[in-house]
């Protein structure tokens, strides 16, 4: 393991984020509000002196080797969060800093969990800081910092192995960072085309900037405690809702759309059964509540942003769905774990594993019918190799441990079995509102410290699909050299 670089690379992610930190500063300076200018600032300082110690000069070894790529991963999520959490606390406008990790893991993790009881009291810089981390946490810190700094290419491509959600990591282009920029111009594309389409229906800048943030991350943070609820506009839903859709379909999809290769889209079985999905958890739900809302325009307006809310892991709210049918809070705990296509800014298992999944059962199914028949798994007419399914098998066994040491530390606080349930799920898959306690105009901040520091690993575990930390954390893992 090249400590060197390790350290070297993590002091230069350090220096990237003191100079984020001053995108807010400005937006409080902008609106008068020194104390957290000074928050900010501190924290900026305090980044500075780790980047000056550890991020200035390259080793003269500036290779990264595969077992580097996991540990630099899931030690820089932590220190972003870590440093992140910083300005909330010092300009008190999160007192308790376990709560203000917490906030912050989750705008980084684009979970959109919250412990705010009254987020219309946080100042606009600490609300544009909390909705820019799901913007940065979207694509991933290791990526925007590739984008950002001069990583070799080979360095790269171990970052983004480690941090792309998926089963696979590919890349678009030949060279990683190159890939880092293509993806980057996209998600800021579509960033942008977002924010002036809710400036057309009346929303204004700063709620446009902070709405499209927490859009294109699949977060979910708002300025307002009714969250989109707040506007009560048609329009303002169907924009967000068809950009929510947007952001969770693989990136891939864009680029093949750039290179106007559109048989392969149309080809993609990810992309159709996440959309299939959307169409009929929203066809169901919208007959399950048509006698809740009347009319059959408004019942399909309110269960569409929900699904798409939901599958893609945004956890925007316009309806309270604690008040729904059964089956239609169970339809949305499922997709809850589906979530979004492989390499989207959204969470959950992702549709691939499950359509993976799904055709190895049918592949044994077919094998005990007949025995002597060679079966393959395919996606996308490619074969499935079998170091991907036993990586899928791996991940579905690791996801299904860590959600019930979860739900068992969880449990200590005594809440209601669906508040305890849904509360591990939704942060583990980054969905940001459960159901019951948990629900959409409900938050965390009743739960104890040891539940929040709980849901804070989950987020993390959840958007760095499990494996970085579980492998960081087994003694054999730093024996092993690979």
């Amino acid at each position: 393991m090249n400590y060197k670089m390790t350290a070297y690379v993590l002091g230069k992610m350090l220096g990237v984020e003191a100079l984020v930190l001053c995108i807010p500063a400005a937006v409080s300076l902008i609106y008068g509000e020194t104390s957290d200018m000074a928050a900010f600032g501190i924290t900026s300082a305090v980044l500075c002196v780790f980047f000056l110690l550890f991020g200035r000069k390259k080793p003269e070894n500036g290779r990264i080797y595969g077992k580097d790529g996991l540990v630099i991963v899931a030690a820089a999520w932590i220190l972003w969060s870590v440093f992140g959490a910083l300005p909330f606390y010092l300009s008190r406008e999160i007192p308790s800093y376990v709560d203000a990790l917490f906030e912050t893991v989750s705008g980084f993790t684009t979970t959109g969990s919250t412990i705010l009881t009254d987020i219309e009291a946080l100042s606009y810089g600490m609300n544009f800081w909390r909705c820019l981390t799901h913007w940065i946490g979207g694509m991933g810190v290791l990526v925007f910092v590739m984008v950002v700094t001069s990583l070799d290419d080979k360095s790269s491509m171990h970052l983004m192995r480690a941090e792309v959600p998926g089963p696979e990591a590919d890349k678009l282009v030949p060279k990683a960072r190159e890939t880092a920029k293509l993806l980057y111009a996209m998600y800021l594309a579509l960033t942008v085309a977002e924010i002036i389409f809710l400036l057309a229906g009346g929303m204004n800048l700063y709620d446009s900037i902070i709405h499209s943030f927490s859009t294109a991350g699949t977060g979910g943070f708002a300025n307002h405690n009714s969250s989109v609820a707040y506007y009560d506009s048609a329009y303002i839903d169907g924009v967000i809702t068809v950009f929510m859709i947007l952001f969770g379909i693989n990136f891939n999809i864009y680029f093949l759309l750039l290179i106007k290769d559109v048989k392969s889209v149309w080809k993609n079985e990810e992309v159709r059964a996440y959309l299939g999905i959307i169409v009929a958890a929203t066809l169901v739900i919208t007959c399950n509540v048509l006698s809740i809302y009347k009319e059959p325009l408004k019942a399909f307006r309110y269960s569409i942003f929900q699904v798409a809310s939901i599958i893609t892991t945004t956890g925007f709210a316009t309806a309270d769905f604690n008040l729904w049918p059964e089956l239609s809070k169970c339809i949305l705990l499922l997709i809850m774990v589906i979530g979004a296509c492989a390499g989207s800014t959204g969470g959950g298992v992702k549709v691939s594993r499950f359509l993976i999944l799904w055709k190895s059962i049918l592949k044994q199914v077919k094998g005990m019918l007949h025995p002597k028949s060679v079966n393959v798994v395919k996606v996308n007419g490619k074969k499935i190799s079998n170091e991907t399914l036993q990586g899928v098998y791996a991940y579905f066994s690791a996801y299904v441990f860590v959600f019930g040491i979860s739900v068992l530390l969880v449990a200590l606080d005594n809440f209601d079995f669906a508040t305890t349930i849904s509360g591990v799920l939704t942060t583990l898959s980054n969905v940001g509102p459960g159901i019951s306690r948990v629900g959409p105009i409900e938050n965390f901040q009743s739960f104890s410290v040891l539940s929040k520091i709980v849901f804070s690993m989950d987020m993390l575990i959840g958007r760095l699909e499990i494996f970085p930390f579980l492998m960081i954390c087994s003694p054999s893992f730093w024996r092993k050299h690979f």
